[in-house]
């Protein structure tokens, strides 16, 4: 079992970003849920923070739940216009993207849901403006004006919209108001960036106003495709967002959402791993994943390894080989684009009724989402997977429809505040997708045969990989076959092997529509003045009905499976084995052209909450809380699972084994919030045990989806070892799989007006249990997950500390202000990989962002020039297995972007 230790150089970085000042994690909001309440009587008081966590606008301190509020300026401040950019405000928040930005995932306290397959949901559940946004990376687009974020910790559900096992970003754009009002600011920064936006608010009666803004985006991209001579990773996007508000008198209100927003954009590239990205031994002792042969396998620039031979040969630039893992050239095969377009729009309406006793809140919503992106999928410069830019490249497109309606009031004499409503969700989704092997695809996966038989045998220039050393093969020089009597069987299956180019997927389809039906209710019981008791109970039911239809023109494949299949039961097993798998990887065969399957799941779920809170003077809020949480289970909306491509057998397909099951866990809260004029402060002690937790990762060749689990029986190592047929556990045995538990620490202070300081501080040790398995039933753990044992999940750091300081000083009396704002980040170390290979380990690192400048210039203009990322720090997003590249040893990186500065000029009138 591998333990992760908190290193000196992790407890330095700590100590640094507790030394430069806290990061800001709490809004300044008012009783209107948003704006500052004006303490006129205390010029240096820290302003009153009203969040809307349980449904109702209160105090953040008398909020008893675990709750990170931004507001509007520290967000400005802190440069953020998506939700990956939140991460530098919360620490318990992160998030990330990979091979495509629809993959976006969103972790809290270590837990989240890894993005790549549209098929699983987000633990981590977004709304924006009350509305649920399908997938996390649904919401990775230009926010615009904001007026604040919640983000709350723990799994969520009773108190309306969809229920989410991890945790709930809550994002509340600005809303119209009844002033005439404008806003521009134009900023320009390296890269070429150019940002514009722009929005004015006007009263169109007493009881009508409205609201429009709209913001554009255009930034050269991060990465220099030198083979095509153009950039990936770029920004060529834009936003409208259109208000409405109408409250004909003091108790009826309804706003009117509609917005649309657009990105075409090249995206995502990703460079290889050097040694440069991940020295280990503070993780495992003595290792070095890049060291032969200590490792197991060669690394990737060693001579020990056959395969850089083998892409040279074929084409690849040198210089992809052996340039830092952070240069940015990469080395795309010629004609392969990752282009790709996303359209998102959406419709909303709010109403709030207040009848005397009763509030009522309904919100509608509808919305459309559609993404596709192209992709040199392998990577490399030679032509080996490849998805070509179109409608059909690796697609999905969201419908989703949502209606919320909750009643709150009070009774007995204000003892009791009462929640109760519903919830509805139709969400019909579709992917589509046009994987294909590429050109060289044949010759490639043909010289890692020949290597495995003798890597003296390899020859690029034959498309067999052979070509005259074959007669060393068939027995026409040595007089000896091979192989035996099968030689002639096997070097025919090479041969077909060889001829796998431009083949595999035309276009197949997969459907899935999901109906999300919930009735929840959230009480507060006020037992004293000063003592609470809030009882929460959510019943959902979710139903999937799911089906998939697959075109594909890979006819190599079953010629191969009735050539070879005989050999599978023979001491040639593992090279006929070797030989189907490659001309089937994936299950990509002409099998499966023109077939159809379908399936349908049905989940009835209770959850719920229960807290006991208590407010020994005005000041402290003490409380303690159990949560049960659940998320829905699904399709694995991928053909590689419907079975081993080795014995696949399209007579039998079963759609139910693309299925898995819903996440569920039992949470635990202990927390005290303190809050005075100048200084505020909450802690907050936690454990989380999930049972089935969704796993989606990428083993080098497909998708895997299981359901993490624990047993209480010692595997003695079985679940660690290379076999699918080992460590299974007693049903009655199984437990939790995943346990996160730790502490979190928030305070903010405001010694004087001008001057505000905050820090927050994350420890969340989440780890797997020390014996695993597969499934609820206990079956086996997959062999590539046989890392995960003992271990902490995939971008999972222990330790992140945030911290923040804002000096705004009056300049004259003008009413012109300076403005000084820095924030940081600090991480510990993390593996990025979700099996946990090494030499996916991400070092610990420290991130600044800055901004200096003059406000209320002529009481209307600014002048700000900052800095992400000041220091120009290198760290990846995700590490990945090169697809078919080499086992286990070579890996590719999705980079986190470099150091980004400019200037923006605001107006405000």
């Amino acid at each position: 079992m591998r333990k992760t230790t908190v290193s000196l150089r992790t407890l330095a970085l700590l100590g640094a970003g507790l030394a430069l000042a806290p990061q800001a994690a709490f809004a300044q909001s008012t009783a209107d849920e948003g704006d500052l309440i004006d303490n006129a009587d205390v010029e240096d008081s820290t302003p009153v923070i009203i969040v809307t966590a349980q449904g109702r606008a209160q105090e953040l301190a008398d909020v008893p739940v675990a709750i990170s509020a931004v507001s509007a300026e520290t967000l400005a401040n802190s440069g953020t216009t998506d939700i990956r950019e939140l991460n530098q405000v919360a620490p318990s928040l992160l998030v990330s993207s990979t091979g495509n930005e629809a993959n976006g995932s969103a972790r809290i306290r270590g837990i989240g849901t890894v993005g790549d397959n549209p098929g699983l949901e987000s633990s981590v559940a977004v709304f924006v403006d009350g509305v649920y946004r399908s997938r996390s990376g649904n919401a990775l687009s230009e926010l615009g004006p904001l007026e604040r974020v919640e983000i709350l910790r723990g799994p969520q559900g009773t108190l309306g919209g969809r229920n989410s096992s991890a945790g709930m970003i809550n994002i509340y754009t600005a809303a119209p108001s009844f002033a005439f009002e404008g806003h521009a600011s134009a900023s320009y920064g390296n890269f070429d960036a150019i940002r514009v936006e722009a929005g004015v608010n006007a009263p169109l009666s007493d009881s009508v106003a409205a609201r429009i803004d709209g913001v554009y985006f255009q930034r050269d991209g991060f990465y220099t495709d030198v083979v095509n001579d153009t950039k990936v990773n770029d920004r060529d996007r834009y936003l409208v967002r259109a208000q409405a508000l109408f409250e004909p008198n003091d108790a009826l209100s309804f706003r009117l959402v509609g917005d649309y927003s657009k990105k075409d954009e090249a995206c995502c590239a990703a460079t290889f791993v050097q040694p440069d990205f991940a020295p280990l031994a503070r993780v495992s002792p003595g290792f070095d994943p890049f060291a032969y042969p200590l490792s197991g396998s060669p690394a990737l620039t060693s001579t020990g390894n056959a395969i850089p031979n083998v892409l040279l040969g074929l084409g690849q630039n040198p210089a992809a080989l052996t340039q830092s893992t952070f240069d940015r050239n990469i080395y795309v095969t010629p004609g392969r684009s990752y282009d790709g377009e996303t359209e998102d729009w959406g419709v909303s309406g709010e109403l709030n009724w207040d009848f005397g006793n009763v509030n009522l809140t309904s919100i509608t919503g509808y919305r459309q989402y559609s993404n596709n992106q192209g992709s040199d999928t392998d990577y490399t410069q030679v032509d080996i997977l490849y998805r070509a830019p179109g409608p059909n490249a690796g697609a999905r497109e969201f419908k989703t429809f949502t209606q919320e309606l909750r009643l709150n009031g009070t009774a007995f004499n204000d003892r009791l505040d009462w929640l109760v409503g519903g919830y509805y969700a139709n969400e019909k989704l579709e992917t589509r997708d046009n994987l294909r092997f590429g050109n060289d695809y044949g010759t490639f996966v043909s010289c890692r045969i020949a290597i495995a038989v003798n890597p003296a045998l390899v020859n690029t220039g034959a498309q067999d990989c052979l070509g005259a050393n074959r007669a060393l093969l068939d027995g026409t020089v040595t007089g000896t076959p091979a192989f035996g009597p099968a030689t002639p069987l096997v070097l025919a299956g090479l041969t077909n092997l060889s001829n796998v180019n431009d083949l595999g997927g035309t276009g197949d389809v997969y459907n899935q529509t999901s109906n999300n039906f919930a009735l929840f209710t959230h009480n507060i019981f006020h037992i004293t003045d000063t003592l609470d008791l809030t009882l929460g109970l959510r019943y959902t039911n979710e139903t999937k009905d799911f089906d998939a239809a697959f075109s594909n023109d890979n006819v190599i494949c079953p010629q191969n499976r009735a050539l070879l299949s005989g050999l599978l039961a023979t001491p040639l097993a593992g090279l006929a084995g070797g030989l189907i798998a490659l001309s089937c990887q994936g299950n990509s065969t002409s099998e499966l052209d023109g077939v159809s399957i379908s399936d349908s799941r049905d989940e009835d779920e209770f959850t719920g909450t229960a807290i006991l809170s208590w407010k020994p003077i005005d000041d402290l809020l003490v409380y303690g809380s159990y949560s049960r949480g659940y998320k829905a289970g699904g399709f694995n909306l991928d053909r590689s699972a419907l079975g081993n491509p080795v014995t696949f057998n399209v007579a039998n397909i079963d759609p139910a084994s693309l299925q898995f099951a819903e996440e569920t866990v039992k949470a635990y809260e202990l927390g005290l919030k303190f809050s005075q004029r100048k200084w505020s402060v909450s802690l907050a002690a936690f454990r989380q045990e999930f049972e089935n937790f969704q796993l989606n990762t990428f083993n080098g060749s497909v998708f895997l989806v299981q359901n993490i689990n624990g047993c209480k029986t010692d595997l003695g190592g079985l679940d660690g070892d290379a076999s699918a047929a080992t460590g299974a556990c007693d049903p009655d045995d199984v437990t939790a799989g995943v346990v996160s538990q730790g502490f979190e620490f928030e305070t903010s202070l405001s010694p004087v007006r001008d001057l505000t300081m905050t820090m927050g501080i994350t420890h969340a040790d989440t780890r797997y249990a020390d014996n695993v398995v597969g499934s609820d039933s206990g079956e086996p753990l997959d062999p590539a997950l046989r890392l995960l044992p003992g271990d902490n999940l995939s971008n999972a750091p222990q330790w992140v500390a945030t911290s923040s300081l804002t000096w705004t000083p009056p300049i004259g009396d003008s009413g012109m202000a300076g403005l000084f704002f820095v924030n940081a980040r600090m991480t510990s170390d993390y593996n990025t990989g979700s099996d946990l290979l090494y030499g996916k380990e991400q070092d610990g690192f420290f991130l600044v962002n800055a901004r200096l400048g003059l406000t209320g210039i002529a009481d209307r203009f600014s002048i700000e020039g900052w800095a992400q990322n000041l220091f120009d720090v290198d760290y990846s997003q995700v590490a990945f297995n090169t697809p078919f590249v080499a086992p286990q040893q070579t890996y590719s990186a999705f980079l986190a972007e470099p150091r980004t500065y400019g200037v923006t000029l605001r107006a405000e009138f």
